[in-house]
């Protein structure tokens, strides 16, 4: 095998995955090492990159490279000798690569599956999150009797694994007899295809229902796998009878997970399901104090209410940001200044394809067969009404154009007129799944 080869084709999947800083940043000074019995070694200059490509990239790397060397069975990471990388970087402050970077010791337990690193101790309680909060504490001190089966959803990076992982430390913390189990959906599905295959039905049962808590991710992807529904709804009738507790986390609401079962969805229900959005200003900025605390950095107040309101993302892009900016810090062996840090953050923030409204009225007019110049046209013919409607609904909701603009460029129309349609396509996806369907798939369209 050309290690070198290889690695070169894996950096050029992984560069279109990442922004350009974050790829200069992690992976400028690795390669592949070698390859034993199927485990891929990748070279990392420091402790520090270790520890970041093991807890933060590792199934990115691991996915990329089985797409390219189909006899690879695992990643590991090797710390290169100083004397190579000094050859590769010269000028770079070479005794910031001779100490560990005071990461924590993480341990995650194979009897739980439980990161220590997630705790509430570091979790930020805002707008955005305190329903679910509040629900977790109600659980932790009743685990199993209140909020049984609790549903958390909301998009990607908002802080749904900390939260869920947080009620599962705390719980072994408070009940040290109970036994607690996270897991992804993918890995429940993957032990339940393998049980069927080897003709051990009875030991995966015995296996998942002797928890008292049992965490599952991911749970969006359910939708197709008929076989897992039908043992994710016994082993759930299971935990509910005894007063197990059960937690789910989803990136949408179980009522939109496409092809799920009603008697799923029923279940979910009679729970607790609570969403978590994307933190506010002040939020954003407790959150970065806390992070900066636990890696024991100081920025200027002013530093860090520039990252706060640059990133309006999730909770991810926040910590990504950060991260490149301390370890800038980190290699320079000195404060940064708030120039630097603009110039950082303008080339890791990915930017946002710009859309005309005319682009907008294309693409949803495509998307329902209908010819463009009809949705400017006067007419009253449903099909037509409804494709106008969500191009306001979306030019306002999603590119903030203003309500006269919008009506001015769709023929003329009041502003009035814009703000009702724009009204009326919001509260009707809060009751029409089929519409909210087709809104994110034309949301797609615009990526």
């Amino acid at each position: 095998m050309d290690t070198k080869e290889l690695w070169k084709n894996c950096l050029v999947e992984i560069e279109g995955e990442l922004s350009k800083a974050n790829f200069s940043t992690w992976f400028k000074n690795t390669c592949i090492l070698r390859e034993e019995n199927g485990v891929v070694f990748v070279g990392v200059p420091n402790g520090f990159v270790r520890d970041w490509l093991k807890n933060k990239y590792h199934k990115l790397i691991t996915k990329t490279i089985a797409d390219v060397y189909q006899n690879m069975r695992a990643v590991d990471y090797v710390i290169t000798k100083i004397e190579a990388i000094k050859q590769e970087l010269p000028g770079l402050n070479i005794n910031y690569l001779n100490k560990e970077l005071p990461l924590k010791d993480l341990y995650i337990s194979p009897e739980d599956n439980l990161n220590p690193r997630y705790r509430f101790d570091s979790f930020i309680v805002g707008s955005f999150n305190e329903l679910a909060y509040a629900a977790s504490q109600a659980i932790i001190e009743n685990p199993g009797t209140k909020y049984n089966p609790f549903f958390v959803y909301g998009d990607t990076g908002l802080g749904k694994t900390h939260l869920i992982q947080a009620v599962g430390n705390s719980i072994k913390e408070k009940y040290p007899n109970k036994k607690v189990n996270y897991i992804t959906l993918e890995k429940f599905a993957t032990d339940f295809i393998n049980s069927l295959q080897g003709n051990k039905a009875n030991s995966f049962k015995e296996k998942y229902r002797k928890y008292d808590l049992l965490i599952i991710d991911d749970i969006q992807f359910i939708g197709k796998m008929e076989k897992i529904q039908e043992e994710l709804f016994h082993t759930f009738n299971t935990f509910y009878e005894n007063n197990k507790q059960i937690i789910f986390s989803s990136d949408k609401h179980p009522n939109y997970i496409p092809e799920l079962a009603d008697r799923l969805k029923s279940r979910f229900a009679a729970g607790m399901i609570v969403d978590v959005s994307e933190p506010e200003y002040e939020s954003r900025i407790a959150i970065l104090k806390v992070k900066l605390k636990e890696m024991g950095v100081e920025l200027e107040p002013e530093i860090v209410e520039f990252i706060s309101s640059i990133i309006q993302g999730n909770i991810r892009e926040l910590e990504g940001s950060l991260n490149t900016i301390v370890c800038q810090y980190r290699l320079k062996n000195r404060p940064l200044s708030l120039s630097e840090v603009k110039t950082l953050l303008k080339n890791n923030i990915k930017p946002k394809k710009n859309v005309s409204i005319k682009d907008v009225v294309k693409i949803i007019s495509d998307y329902y067969n209908l010819e463009e110049s009809s949705v400017y046209e006067k007419t009253r013919r449903r099909e037509i009404v409804k494709a106008r409607q969500i191009v306001m609904y979306l030019l306002r909701e999603d590119f903030n154009v203003s309500y006269p603009l919008i009506g001015q460029k769709l023929g003329g129309k009041d502003h009035t007129t814009v703000i009702h349609s724009y009204l009326k396509i919001k509260e009707d996806l809060k009751n029409d799944p089929q519409l909210l369907q087709e809104i994110e798939q034309i949301r797609i369209m615009f990526k």
